[in-house]
């Protein structure tokens, strides 16, 4: 069965009568909270948070000096840390693959203090907030790393977000730098190869200057690695070996080749560890400075 009301909308459909609509005075229906506004506000909040975290870690607030005994310090004079707003003139997806290391792109987010000479004349901490056009934003931070080690940078980073989202610090810093001092007089208790200076037979300063340095991102899948491993234990001298050995070998031992080292030219490998749970004692949970070693 069809009802009445829908025969008189068929015939309204169909052209049967005039249909009509009186339209009033457009408004706009606001949330009914506060609610986020894009990247409008995302320079202030960020600024804002900045200023907090300062409180907590003042040394970077500070300006870098030298004492009366030739060592590096800080002064610390609360003069801030530099802020730049910056706006770019493309969405982060116009960018491409942020993942691939590439120095040009990157360092635009990245604020260089114009006419600086030497370290002195670097700020301990710059920062610079680059808007998008698609309302997201990314922060370039610049720090010396005098003050902090990568360990202690991200401890930064993560308590300067608790602050600005209004949260008490999970982790606050340990300033006290005493703990690491050399004892007095100095006692070497065995060799340090990785201060050993090493004869450049080979010239490769001259190819640093004449050619374009590339850049590039490598991925070992699972499936890599285990090729790897097999063919640094097919001779049977290795009977195991870590991901991080057979990688650290394998990148090694291509950038020699790609460097053109003469056979009997000496090389030197270093990586940073991190030293905090391994110095006796320990060093502080949030320790702000350099624990790598």
């Amino acid at each position: 069965m069809v009802s009445e009301e829908h025969i008189r909308m068929a015939d309204v459909s169909n052209g049967a009568s005039e249909f009509s609509v009186n339209q009033g005075e457009p408004t706009r229906v606001p949330p009914a909270e506060e609610t986020e506004k894009g990247n409008e506000d995302a320079v202030e909040v960020v600024k804002n948070g900045l200023s907090n975290i300062l409180v907590y870690h003042y040394p970077l607030a500070g300006r870098l000096t030298i004492s009366s005994e030739g060592k590096l310090i800080v002064d610390c004079t609360g003069e801030g840390a530099v802020f730049v707003e910056a706006e770019a003139n493309c969405g982060l997806e116009e960018m491409g693959d942020i993942t691939k290391p590439d120095p040009i792109t990157l360092g635009k987010l990245v604020y260089e203090i114009p006419g600086a000479q030497n370290l002195l004349d670097i700020p301990l901490l710059v920062i610079q907030v680059t808007k998008f056009i698609c309302v997201g934003f990314a922060i370039g931070i610049s720090m010396n790393h005098c003050m902090l080690d990568g360990i202690g940078a991200m401890e930064f980073v993560n308590g300067w977000g608790e602050v600005t989202r209004g949260l008490p610090l999970k982790i606050p810093p340990f300033l006290d730098r005493s703990i690491l001092k050399a004892r007095n007089p100095p006692m070497i208790e065995f060799s340090h190869h990785e201060f050993d200076e090493i004869e450049d037979i080979s010239n490769t300063s001259k190819l640093y200057e004449e050619e374009e340095m590339l850049y590039k991102s490598f991925l070992f899948d699972p499936d890599k690695l285990g090729q790897l491993k097999e063919l640094a234990m097919e001779d049977g001298v290795l009977s195991k070996c870590t991901t991080f050995e057979v990688l650290a070998g394998f990148v090694w031992r291509a950038r020699c080749q790609a460097l053109n080292l003469l056979p009997e030219q000496q090389t030197k490998l270093l990586f940073a560890v991190d030293g905090r749970p391994r110095f006796i004692p320990p060093l502080p949970e949030g320790y702000a400075g350099n624990g790598i070693v």
